[in-house]
């Protein structure tokens, strides 16, 4: 098989001219969702942010390892492990997000149709609408990569509902995650980033669910509009609903925007920053931009744990809201750039399941976060940050 010169957090598989560029136990990843869940709610106001393939993807992803909470022996992942992992041989990108580097902000609102206190009993599903700020991004490592080399897209979201409580949001676009487990998704960045041509196959060879992303990035049709994508969770979670009885789900957004399809040729002819310039023009120029929030719901036998697993379909699909992007701005001034899209900050109403990535996700942001803004002096606003 031959790998697309395609990004996919950060990872060159295949360059092109222009790029040169053990799983933890049980115990301790339930031990570490529980810490994360107790302190979802008091998370610091700041953010953080290719399988590049065919790795290429994971958004918005999508770092994943163990959480560890401090508690792993040397041989375990940490979250510097994994940001090591995601590091390319060039160096990190200072200033920037580990991954899902390169990004453009918005602002908004979530249209709550109350449908989803059916599922859950969180603030956002009440009838309403609510202020909403989110990223949309590439999965690279790199802030200036050229836009139709990374072939996964993101969607990192938070929605506010008052009372402090906040719904956190990291999306992609493929239809499923690459890899079944956290250490899967480090043994393919450092698979990826290896010169032995044999190393991919043999990553591919002990991880069977990876064929399947590599179908998805090698065929699926691309756009020219972040407007046009579809953003998937991935990830399982559990709501509450009123009377306490619980559903596992995964979530949506579908475009209201009619996807056309355009070869990655094309879209690389529009330039370095196709995407971002064409999202900007087409909000000033068309207006605000919409997409329906729909919420599936496992039935017993689903896998829940392992985000390269889609479920059946004919689930039971729950459209409860819709997203409004009304502004967009640059990322290097704009309300995006310090906030970390932690997946584990959730509303009451919502909690964490048995899938071990937003835990490891979590922790991994937590560090970028750290690092990233102890060098934000080597990415500078160009203006005093606005209120």
């Amino acid at each position: 098989m031959q790998w697309p010169r395609l990004q996919i957090n950060g990872i060159v598989v295949c360059r092109s001219e222009r790029h040169d560029a053990s799983e933890a136990s049980n115990r301790l990843l339930v031990t570490g969702q529980e810490e994360i869940m107790n302190r979802s709610r008091k998370l610091p106001g700041s953010g953080l942010g290719s399988l590049v393939l065919i790795a290429a993807v994971l958004g918005g992803g999508a770092v994943a390892f163990a959480y560890t909470a401090g508690r792993l022996s040397p041989q375990r992942l940490t979250p510097e492990k994994m940001i090591e992992a995601l590091t390319p041989v060039s160096g990190a990108p200072v200033g920037h997000r580990r991954n899902h580097a390169k990004g453009i902000c918005f602002t908004g609102v979530f249209e709550a149709n109350g449908n989803g206190g059916l599922l859950s009993r969180a603030k956002v599903f009440a009838p309403g609408r609510y202020p909403v700020l989110g990223r949309f991004n590439l999965a690279t490592v790199d802030p200036n990569a050229v836009d139709a080399m990374v072939r996964v897209r993101g969607m990192g979201l938070r929605i506010s509902a008052g009372d402090g409580e906040e719904w956190r949001s990291a999306m992609i676009n493929p239809p499923f995650f690459a890899v079944s487990t956290p250490q899967a998704f480090h043994d393919l960045q450092r698979a990826a980033s290896r010169k032995d041509p044999s190393a991919m196959k043999a990553f591919a060879d002990a991880n069977p669910e990876f064929a399947a992303f590599a179908a998805w990035a090698r065929t699926a049709p691309w756009t020219g509009s972040y407007a046009e994508e579809q953003y998937h969770s991935l990830n399982s979670f559990i709501f509450t609903d009123g009377d306490g009885k619980e559903h596992t789900v995964r979530w949506s957004l579908l475009p209201s925007a009619q996807p056309i399809p355009v070869s990655q040729a094309e879209l690389e002819k529009q330039g370095p920053d196709a995407l971002e310039q064409e999202i900007r023009e087409r909000v000033r120029a068309v207006g605000p931009q919409s997409w329906s929030m729909v919420v599936t719901v496992a039935e017993p036998g689903d896998p829940t744990a392992d985000p390269s697993k889609a479920w059946p379909q004919g689930r039971r699909t729950v459209p409860v809201g819709t997203l409004v992007v009304q502004r967009i701005e640059p990322e290097r001034d704009g309300p995006c750039r310090d906030i970390n899209f932690d997946p584990t900050v959730l509303p009451t109403g919502m909690r964490l399941s048995d899938d071990p990535f937003p835990a490891a996700r979590s922790s991994v942001y937590r560090k970028s976060y750290d690092l990233r803004t102890a060098e934000a002096k080597d990415y500078p606003r160009t203006e005093v940050a606005k209120p």
